[in-house]
This record gives C-alpha cells, structure tokens and sequence, in this order.
C-alpha cells in the first residue's frame, strides 16, 4: 500500500472509530464507575486480546463464513447478556458511602477479560472488517493473506488509541467523583445502569456498532 492509501485507510479508519459505540460506551462508564486502570486494560482486552482472535479469523476468510449466519446473531444476544451481567455486577458491587474504593483496587487482567469478551461477544467489529479492510487491498502487492493482517492491525492500533482517550478522559472524571464520596455510590449505580442499556440497545435494536 502506498503512503497516500495508508494514510487514507487510517484516517478513514479513526473517522469511523470516534462516534460513540457500545465499546467506547462501556470503557467510559467503566472508567467513570472504577477508574481509569480499569478503563484501560479494557480497551487493552478489546483490542490486543480481541484482536488475536478475529484478526486469524480475518485474514484466512474465516469469518466471512458465520457474517450473516444464524451464529452471528446467537453471539450478539450472548454479548448483550454479557453487558447485561457486567452492568448488574458493578451495581449490586456498589459500595457504601463509609468505605470509598481505591481505582488500583481493581483486577486489571479481569478487566481485560472483560473486556475482550464484550467486543467479541459484539459481532459487529468482525463485520466491520469484513466489509471494510478488503477495500484497501491491492492483490498485485502480494499477499492478500498478509495486507489483510496489516490493514487488521492497523485497525486495531486505531482502535486502541480512540478507546484509550476515552478510557483517559473519563477516567480522570471517575477519579473526581472518587475524591467525593457523597458521589461515589451513585456513580457505581449509573455506570452500572448505563451498562445494561448498552445490552439492552443490542438486543433491541441489533444496530451496528463497534
């Protein structure tokens, strides 16, 4: 790819990235409700961890197999229940207003778990790359097989650095709300709230997101 196409493929690839979806939702209400190191090895497991899974899937032609299958949609209600149980989890977890938590207190690999099983559990980020990445493809620059796992990567890279703002950005209000503990039951409850709706909205609207 030369350097005009690589620099088109990545801007296109933030442009798409930047408006708000369930993973950019979820790292946000999880770096308002426990803090920034959680939020970013969430977007640690939704990228890097995600990523060593569907990328494979992506470059062999893999998943072009279950993109419209009935499995697709088997994932995206065992997604939204995933949501669904994370959200009811940080809400009955929500502590009292007499014992503030510290953010380091949180399993940053369980977070990144987490994490990972959210965006695979969602069946759009595969569709996206299905449909998306083929575009940038230039069959007589050599291996298909291998630009399709750079144009993936790069991709996740992208990926990686639009969540991790969010992560940082919301992280810094979550640790605000943190040094007032008037606010910290609350907020645990809303960002637990906000994350069932998120599994909600995937259930009922099925919609397109990353």
């Amino acid at each position: 790819m030369n350097p005009t196409m690589r620099m088109a493929f990545v801007g296109t690839a933030v442009a798409m990235q930047l408006p708000p979806g369930p993973d950019s939702m979820l790292v946000m209400a999880r770096g308002i409700g426990q803090g920034r190191r959680v939020a970013i090895f969430t977007v640690v497991g939704m990228t890097v961890g995600a990523g060593l899974i569907q990328l494979p899937l992506l470059a062999f032609g893999i998943s072009s197999l279950f993109r419209f299958s009935p499995f697709a949609f088997t994932l995206q209600w065992g997604g939204a229940g995933y949501l669904i149980w994370l959200g009811l989890k940080l809400v009955f977890a929500s502590p009292s207003n007499s014992s503030p938590p510290k953010q380091d207190a949180a399993d940053p690999l369980a977070a990144a778990r987490e994490g990972m099983i959210a965006n695979l559990a969602n069946p759009w980020p595969i569709t996206f790359m299905v449909a998306f990445l083929p575009q940038f493809v230039d069959p007589a620059a050599g291996s298909v097989t291998l630009q399709m796992l750079l144009l993936g990567v790069t991709q996740k890279m992208t990926g990686a650095f639009v969540l991790g703002a969010y992560a940082i950005s919301s992280g810094a209000i979550g640790g605000w709300i943190m040094r007032h503990p008037s606010l910290m039951f609350w907020q645990k409850c809303a960002a637990g709230c906000f994350i069932i709706g998120l599994g909600i909205r995937m259930v009922v609207t099925g919609g397109p997101s990353r």
